[in-house]
């Protein structure tokens, strides 16, 4: 098996798996905010949510392509394939990853998604981190 294509299926399904983590997560902290389930006030778990979709934000502002697309276009053409003639995984996974909407549409999809996760930051706050308080 050529080694670049097995890399580059990694990076498009960890491409996947950085998206579902954003989507699914903000789904989980309202989800989780109705049933109130205490986990989705995880204080790292917000922050690391919140980076992650400002990343694709500030990315998608500036212009910038996503670095893991770049990533995966580069291993493709080094294995000598487009994505149509990769693997199945590798195939199913960009098709879910990648769609058909022009990049202005795009940004407002991202920019409106941001603020939604940055809105529930604020009306559903994540827990505060306990202070290890020592005495002396």
């Amino acid at each position: 098996m050529n080694v670049y294509r097995l890399l580059a299926d990694t990076v498009v399904v960890i491409h996947l798996a950085y998206v579902a983590f954003v989507v699914l997560g903000l789904l989980a902290i309202l989800l989780g905010w109705l049933l109130n389930w205490r986990w989705v006030r995880n204080f790292w778990f917000r922050v690391i949510h919140f980076a992650m979709i400002g990343v694709v934000v500030l990315e998608a502002l500036v212009g910038m392509m996503c670095p893991l697309t770049d990533w995966e276009a580069a291993l493709r053409e080094k294995a000598g394939e487009t994505i149509q003639q990769g693997t199945f995984l590798g195939r199913l996974a960009s098709n879910i990853l990648f769609v058909d909407i022009p990049p202005k549409t795009l940004t407002w999809i991202y920019c409106l998604f941001g603020l939604a996760v940055l809105i529930t930051l604020f009306c559903i706050p994540p827990r505060r981190l306990r202070g290890n308080k020592s005495k002396s």
